[in-house]
């Protein structure tokens, strides 16, 4: 007798199968703000930015200087997920932001946030996992807003002893601060390097002034 086959279903998304998979180099995603599910990726080329490598350029240099902004980590959290999210398109989902939320509350994920006289100006997220960091998405609502963000978040990075910052992958935009590609081996080497090395990302002040 026939008996009816069904495809064995995913197991549900949770802060510790994200961590599992950021351990061993995949990262999630979804296709769209209402859709439910979410995918994994590994891709054969991996963005990672060089701990000593981010270009500040002139015009950002200048930016630094001429102030009228703070930089704030963890203030705003919620807040750095729904300025990301908030774009067509968008791969984040209710599923990946209430993991997130989740990471954060047990200490694995952090915001870096640009505030000025007007409130949240931009800020950038992501996931520490020994001295690995895995940034997810940046946003921004004023001009160089998520530039600033990524700048104190290197040197939070450089400073904390994290060896690895990976980006997924690289956009033009990126490529121009400074990041890289590498092949998917190399990228794995690197990261079970970084993972059994020890990081703090709060060992900075979060009003330290960047080093430009």
């Amino acid at each position: 007798m026939a008996h009816d086959m069904h495809p064995s279903p995913r197991p549900a998304l949770s802060p510790e199968l994200m961590v599992r998979a950021y351990a061993a180099g995949i990262f999630p995603m979804s296709e769209g703000a209402e859709d439910t599910e979410v995918f994994w990726v590994d891709p054969q080329r991996r963005g990672i930015f060089p701990i000593d490598g981010f270009h500040i350029s002139r015009s950002l240099r200048r930016r630094v200087r001429r102030g009228g902004y703070s930089v704030r980590v963890n203030y705003d959290f919620p807040g750095v997920i729904d300025g990301c999210a908030d774009r067509a398109p968008t791969w984040i989902n209710s599923t990946l932001t209430e993991c997130y939320m989740a990471l954060y509350s047990r200490g694995l994920a952090h915001s870096v946030e640009i505030w000025d006289d007007e409130g949240l100006a931009g800020g950038v997220f992501g996931v520490a996992l020994g001295a690995a960091f895995f940034g997810e998405s940046m946003f921004s609502r004023r001009t160089d807003a998520s530039k600033l963000a990524l700048a104190h978040l290197v040197q939070r990075l450089r400073l904390g002893g994290f060896v690895l910052f990976d980006t997924q992958f690289v956009t033009d935009h990126l490529q121009s601060l400074g990041a890289i590609e590498v092949a998917r081996a190399d990228y794995r080497a690197k990261l079970a390097t970084a993972l059994m090395l020890p990081a703090d990302f709060l060992s900075l002040p979060e009003d330290a002034p960047l080093e430009v």
